[in-house]
């Protein structure tokens, strides 16, 4: 799908249908990729010739993905590489598709163009709310520049952390 402009979008909040762990490949950087073979060993990654990628199960979900009473949850939520981070956002320094208006957010003096993948279910449709337009979207756009880790506003409200390492069996302090 290709992604549409922020101003499409009312508001957001996940709401653990596990989508985005399902239909993408998440790519790594070298950081990340290292973090979890250490943590998880390299079972938990896919190298390809050209990239690092997050493990899969067979059934094509990410390795990390949980199920707990009916929601799914991230294994990874303490360590979340950046893709998982801001998805379903793609924040850029350029206009990339549509309405390079409509995509703009100015922030921090500076130029974004904000996107979404129009496939997350925690999306609702119309124009942005006050609290999606001075909460949410300013802290994707900072964790996607680097500016923070923690999130409070984008990520599911649920904390969840595996107390076994899936890969190893050994305890995950």
């Amino acid at each position: 799908m290709i992604p549409v402009p922020w101003r499409k979008i009312k508001s957001w909040d996940c709401v653990e249908c596990g989508m985005c762990c399902k239909d993408y490949h998440v790519v790594l950087n070298f950081g990340e990729w290292m973090n979890l073979v250490r943590n998880y060993g390299v079972e938990s990654t896919i190298p390809t010739v050209s990239k690092l990628l997050l493990g899969k199960k067979r059934d094509g979900t990410c390795c990390f993905l949980n199920q707990l009473r009916g929601t799914h949850i991230c294994g990874l939520q303490y360590m979340k590489p950046l893709a998982c981070k801001i998805w379903p956002f793609k924040v850029f320094d350029s206009p990339k598709f549509g309405s390079s208006a409509e995509a703009l957010f100015r922030y921090r003096d500076r130029d974004f163009f904000v996107y979404v993948d129009p496939a997350c279910t925690g999306l609702h449709w119309g124009r942005p709310v006050s609290e999606f337009k001075h909460k949410i979207l300013p802290e994707f756009v900072d964790v996607a520049v680097g500016l923070r880790k923690n999130q409070l506003y984008s990520t599911s409200k649920i904390q969840f952390r595996p107390s076994r390492n899936p890969f190893r069996g050994r305890t995950v302090i």
